[in-house]
């Protein structure tokens, strides 16, 4: 038990010496924030410790030469006087607040070997980051228009972010709330997609209607908006149409195939007799019995219902501003309805298991030519969502 204790009490103080070790690392390479990080997640655990003296002194110094080094970017971002500078001005300020935020529940912090409190020259940097802020989102607004000026697509979403970055900072700023949907707006691609039927068949409403049912397809496309009936008040970029070119449907067609069923069982029992027709007996003198076994047969009737429908068309993809095709794609299924049932004559006896689960079956109603093709057509939608979403505008 002891040596497990001497085991842990080693492994805890090997473990302090690695933390120590790497702090002093990252301080001598320059990463004071990751320095300051892992001193202060160390000293949270327990402050008061007398083995902390090392870790204190490397967190005094971390926390003053990356004060040191935010300053000096500070005055030099402020000496260009340039508005580029006001996204960096404003979070230089925000991180030097979230490090002395780390810093400032643990004090003090008590150098033992020295004998004096660690000294952290913390500062109130609320006013300035007030002003940065105030500074970063009037840039960025300024930016924003920039971009909504050169009305093209890529600019007006790039706009749009630069709006959400306004509002993340101060919600409900100037006119920002209708700027940023007119960048959406603008900035969507809408397209028009139809349905044309040149096959010469019906196609049933309700597919037609789930086909264009945009909403059912679950697309993730907040640039692009699919929309099935036009307005006249949009300017449609591009349009998709599903072009139906081959509706074809089978005859109803009933295979009849009869099977013979032959097979030899136990039917009951009879008396062995001897050569004067007596009952033989056995050696203790009783009637000697055998099986007696007889061959059934049955004829088993298979029909098979078969109707089939297949649909074929293409997607095409176009640009309506400069009016030319982008790109097509096939579009084809078949839907074949199918139904088996059997029916027997004979000995229900001499029946396979096979036999016996196509007898509970039994003739179905073909389906009428309506409801193939909407069948045919859930395969059609499967199909034209993967075109959707493996092809985005």
């Amino acid at each position: 038990m002891k040596k497990l204790l001497l085991i842990f009490c080693v492994a805890i103080l090997l473990s302090g010496c690695n933390s120590t070790k790497r702090n002093e690392r990252l301080l001598s390479q320059g990463n004071y924030e990751q320095a300051i990080d892992l001193a202060v997640k160390k000293l949270q655990r327990d402050k008061t410790s007398g083995k902390n003296d090392d870790r204190i002194l490397i967190l005094e110094d971390a926390f003053n030469k990356a004060k040191g080094e935010d300053l000096r970017r500070i005055n030099a971002l402020q000496n260009q006087g340039n508005s580029n500078s006001a996204k960096e001005l404003f979070y230089t300020y925000q991180n030097m607040e979230y490090i002395q935020r780390q810093i400032r529940p643990l004090l003090p912090l008590r150098i033992n070997s020295e004998g004096r409190n660690a000294q952290f020259n913390l500062k109130d940097y609320s006013s300035e980051i007030a002003k940065a802020k105030k500074d970063l989102i009037v840039y960025l607004y300024n930016e924003a228009n920039i971009y909504m000026q050169r009305q093209t697509i890529k600019d007006y979403r790039t706009a749009y972010n630069v709006y959400c970055e306004i509002d993340e900072l101060q919600f409900n700023y100037k006119n920002v709330s209708q700027l940023k949907e007119d960048a959406r707006y603008y900035g969507t691609n809408y397209v028009f997609v139809n349905l044309n039927n040149r096959s010469g068949q019906l196609i049933p409403q309700r597919l037609e209607r789930e086909l264009l049912d945009f909403n059912t397809y679950g697309l993730d496309e907040f640039w692009t908006q699919y929309h099935a009936n036009r307005d006249t008040g949009i300017e449609y970029n591009y349009g998709i149409s599903l072009n139906f070119q081959e509706i074809a449907i089978s005859p109803e067609r009933i295979n009849d195939q009869t099977e013979r069923r032959s097979k030899r069982i136990k039917d009951g029992w009879e008396y062995v007799l001897d050569r004067n027709g007596n009952v033989k007996k056995d050696s203790l003198g009783n009637d000697i019995k055998i099986d007696k076994y007889i061959t059934i047969n049955a004829s088993v009737t298979y029909t098979e219902q078969t109707k089939s429908a297949f649909v074929g068309g293409q997607v095409v993809y176009r640009d309506l501003i400069s009016r030319r095709d982008l790109n097509n794609y096939p579009l084809s299924t078949e839907f074949i309805f199918e139904n088996t049932f059997a029916r027997f004559r004979g000995d229900e006896r001499a029946l396979t298991p096979e036999d016996r689960k196509f007898i509970r079956n039994s003739f179905i109603p073909f389906p009428p030519n309506e409801q193939m093709v909407y069948d045919a057509g859930e395969n059609i939608k499967i199909r034209f969502k993967e075109i959707l979403n493996n092809n985005s505008i």
